[in-house]
Parts: C-alpha cells; sequence; structure tokens
C-alpha cells in the first residue's frame, strides 16, 4: 500500500505533504505497519500533537473533544487485499498515510486544532455541525489546493486511495476554487466517488475560513438550500 501510493502520487500531491512523508520516514515507512509509539514523539516534536487510538467511528461530541486537545484519532485496523483501490471506511492507512504527514505542518496542525475547539463550542447546533462537517469533507479528507501546473490532492481520502487520485483529474469531475458559503452548502454522499472538488490558494486561506466560519455561527447560521449534486 505504502509503495504503490506514494509512486502513484508523484507529481499529484501537494508538494508540502510529500515533503512532510519524507520528514516522517525515519518513524513511518514500507516496512512496517505505522507504530504509533515511533510516530508520536516527532509529531509532538512539530506541532504538540499526539495519536488517539479508536476502534472506528467515534461520536461527534468526542471527535471534537480530542481534536481541540491535538489528539488524533486513528484505527488500527486494515483494509483487505481486495479493498486496496477504494475503501469508504477510514482505516489505519488512511489516517497514518493520509492525515498523519501534514500534522507536521502548523498550519494545517493549527486548522484541525481550531476546527475541533470550534466544533466543541457549537456542537448542540444542527446547522453548525451541518456546516463543520461540509468544510472536513470538501478539505481535510477531499480537498485540493494550486500547484505550479496542477491542482494538487491534500484531502486524505484521497491522498490515500489509489482510485480516487485517478478520479481527480479526470474529465468528469467539477473543481472550483474554495468558497465557504458553497461549501457549507454542498451536499455530499461519503459512500459515492466525487464529482466535485474545492482548491485553496493555501492553507492560510484554509486556516482563515474558520474565522469566516465563527463570525457566521455566532451569527446564527441557517442553511437552509443545498447545492444538488
Amino acid at each position: 500500500l505504502y509503495d504503490r501510493q506514494l509512486e502513484h502520487l508523484e507529481g499529484k500531491a501537494y508538494s508540502r505533504y510529500m515533503q512532510c512523508v519524507e520528514e516522517l520516514k525515519p518513524d513511518m515507512q514500507n516496512e512496517e505497519v505505522a507504530d504509533f509509539r515511533k510516530v508520536e514523539p516527532r509529531l509532538q516534536g512539530a506541532t504538540g500533537w499526539s495519536i488517539e487510538v479508536v476502534k472506528g467511528l467515534i461520536p461527534v461530541e468526542d471527535f471534537f473533544k480530542l481534536l481541540a486537545e491535538q489528539r488524533f484519532c486513528s484505527s488500527t485496523w486494515l483494509r483487505k487485499r481486495s479493498q486496496l483501490d477504494y475503501l469508504e471506511e477510514p482505516d489505519m492507512f488512511h489516517d497514518t498515510f493520509g492525515h498523519l504527514p501534514l500534522l507536521l505542518d502548523e498550519t494545517y496542525a493549527s486548522f484541525m486544532r481550531d476546527f475541533g475547539r470550534l466544533g466543541a463550542r457549537f456542537v448542540h447546533d444542527s446547522s453548525a455541525m451541518t456546516a463543520l462537517q461540509r468544510l472536513y469533507w470538501f478539505t481535510i479528507e477531499f480537498g485540493l489546493i494550486q500547484g505550479s501546473n496542477v491542482p494538487e490532492i491534500y484531502g486524505a481520502g484521497v491522498l490515500s486511495s489509489f482510485g480516487e487520485v485517478d478520479h481527480v483529474y479526470s474529465s468528469e469531475v467539477e473543481i472550483l476554487d474554495f468558497d465557504l458559503d458553497l461549501v457549507i452548502r454542498n451536499h455530499f454522499v461519503n459512500s459515492e466517488i466525487q464529482m466535485r472538488y474545492y482548491m485553496i490558494e493555501s492553507l492560510e486561506q484554509l486556516y482563515d475560513s474558520l474565522g469566516e466560519l465563527e463570525e457566521q455561527l455566532q451569527a446564527g447560521l441557517d442553511i437552509e438550500e443545498d447545492i444538488v449534486r
């Protein structure tokens, strides 16, 4: 999985992500299943993050609380050989290969922490939960970022999926510039492959979107209409 996906991401993955993969190689590489006892000290030294082992999907309140405390959730089960190309539910490869490298980046790590804090604050607001879920989906999971030649992948759901990487660059999909109002009103189905992606200019733009969303939530955001897929 590791070698196959890393080779497939050449020239397609976000350059900063690839740098972070290299930084993690002494502790996470192709020769063994990721050992959190090795990986965690490097994360903590870079941005203060640790790893919280979970059995699978957890309650949203717990998810936000852990992110706010800079504890990233990872499962410890691995996909079957028949599921190498695409997997609906996040497994250990998705969590470690897709998410952990960019947690070495200060801006990305700060976004994840403050996203969790915002979610914990508005956890009982249904519109807020919908908006935050969609923001996470179209950025952290399936986000693209402007590259020098082509859109580059930074979303973990794409980075860890062989089939999704190819799909991003097919003529069937729509790639839109990131717009917070569009993103939080864009319905998605997590069991279907994406037909629309949003591209940020930089991780700083992504982080700044949290302040914009917080203002909307404080004003009483009401999501009345979805974008039809």
